[in-house]
């Protein structure tokens, strides 16, 4: 037995009478787009440290690929501090967070359904990884000085992925919401992410304004 519960990203939602949902295809296709995305970004990111730690090693250098100038300079953000803030490269982290994300997505758009727990616990793992990459992206601006592409490709993947996922959880009452927020979030679900996305884009054109204009 399945009930209608609204709407996901435009396509009908049901949920079964133990509570778990499903997803529309778009949804799942989103998670493992900005999955692969963030993977292709962490894996190029990975690969290019071992290659400057390696260069290193032997005494000579390696500039990485996306390292254009002193502002746009992956090699930069990569040899920081900020970028082994756990003891190892960060995007070894994103390695099996997005591969995670992609393994979701792969689930849902097959026709899984999940129940409140895993939404919840999914939702989760996106708020840090979205915390994460908005603390990585003030050191990149304004205290590294410097910014990496590859970074930036995940940083956007990282926060179309929490805000879809919000989206979804306040639309099937997994998240509290007044029902006008549930509203918005059904119909105008692309509007925050894109939003954010605009907010990045604004913060690296500014900090760096005289560098882009000269």
């Amino acid at each position: 037995m399945t009930t209608t519960t609204g709407s996901v990203d435009g396509a009908a939602a049901y949920t079964p009478a133990g509570g778990a949902v499903g997803t529309s295809r778009a949804f799942s296709l989103l998670l493992i787009i900005t999955g692969a995305a963030g993977l292709l970004a962490a894996w190029v990111i990975t690969f290019d440290k071992f290659k400057l730690l390696e260069a290193k090693a032997a005494g000579t250098t390696f500039t990485p690929g996306c390292s254009f100038n002193p502002v746009v300079s992956c090699g930069g953000v990569m040899e920081s501090k900020q970028a082994t803030v756990f003891g190892f490269p960060n995007p070894m982290l994103g390695l099996v967070a997005y591969g995670i994300v992609i393994c979701v997505g792969v689930s849902l758009l097959t026709g899984a359904r999940f129940p409140r727990w895993y939404w919840l616990t999914f939702n989760a793992g996106c708020l840090f990884g979205v915390a994460f990459v908005t603390w990585l992206m003030y050191q990149s601006l304004y205290n590294i000085g410097a910014l990496c592409l590859w970074c930036t490709l995940a940083w956007v993947a990282t926060l179309f992925m929490f805000w879809y996922v919000t989206g979804h959880n306040v639309r099937h009452g997994f998240l509290p919401a007044p029902a006008g927020v549930k509203a918005l979030a059904a119909e105008f679900h692309w509007a925050v992410p894109v939003l954010h996305t605009g907010v990045i884009g604004m913060l690296i054109l500014t900090r760096w304004w005289d560098f882009w204009t000269s």
